[in-house]
């Protein structure tokens, strides 16, 4: 699992609210000056951005590009978590200081030969099928109370899929782990950027 300290999920943060608050008034996102990101920022890694309003759900998008460096990948995702999720109307700017912002870095996907290896709250899940695909990150079966069985089906049904599409041998599954951060993670605070 990928490992950042304190002071890169801080960066990221401030990179992610950045990148939101450049999208949503249409202005430039100014990259970061070169040598002012750690090494763990700028090697590859695919990246989550989850925005919360008043505690629920506002966007979520990732970016599962393990060969672009992990700061381009959260920057991107946290535009498109504001503008870009399907699910809701973008992000508006009256709405900015009332959103807390989460980041999740993921550990590239393997295969699961078997269903039974999967660990609800561990490991986050990928399924795949023909054209349909959908993810769930690790924290899903911790904020929604679900064990194995309930994160299976839910990504099938996510997926487009029957929920018990995880159980045909035509169904490929994936786990992944990740490291997930939060601006309301007191340990995290982002700093002004």
């Amino acid at each position: 699992m990928k490992q950042l300290d304190r002071s890169d999920q801080r960066q990221l943060l401030a990179i992610a609210r950045r990148a939101i608050e450049a999208g949503v008034s249409r202005g430039a996102f100014a990259d970061p000056v070169a040598g002012s990101l750690s090494a763990s920022l700028t090697e590859p890694a695919a990246a989550f951005v989850t925005i919360h309003e008043h505690a629920e759900l506002r966007g979520c998008i990732g970016l599962l590009r393990f060969e672009v460096p992990l700061w381009i990948n959260v920057r991107d995702a946290a535009a498109a978590a504001a503008l870009d999720d399907p699910r809701f109307l973008p992000v508006d700017a009256s709405e900015l200081s009332a959103l807390e912002l989460e980041v999740s870095v993921l550990d590239p996907p393997v295969e699961l030969p078997n269903p039974s290896g999967f660990v609800a709250g561990r490991h986050g899940i990928v399924v795949e099928r023909g054209p349909h695909r959908a993810l769930l990150l690790p924290q899903v079966a911790a904020e929604m109370g679900w064990g194995e069985t309930q994160m299976l089906q839910a990504v099938c049904r996510k997926a487009n899929l029957p929920g018990d599409a995880w159980r045909d041998a035509a169904t490929r599954l994936y786990v992944f782990e990740s490291t997930c951060f939060a601006e309301a993670d007191p340990e995290v605070e982002p700093t002004a950027g």
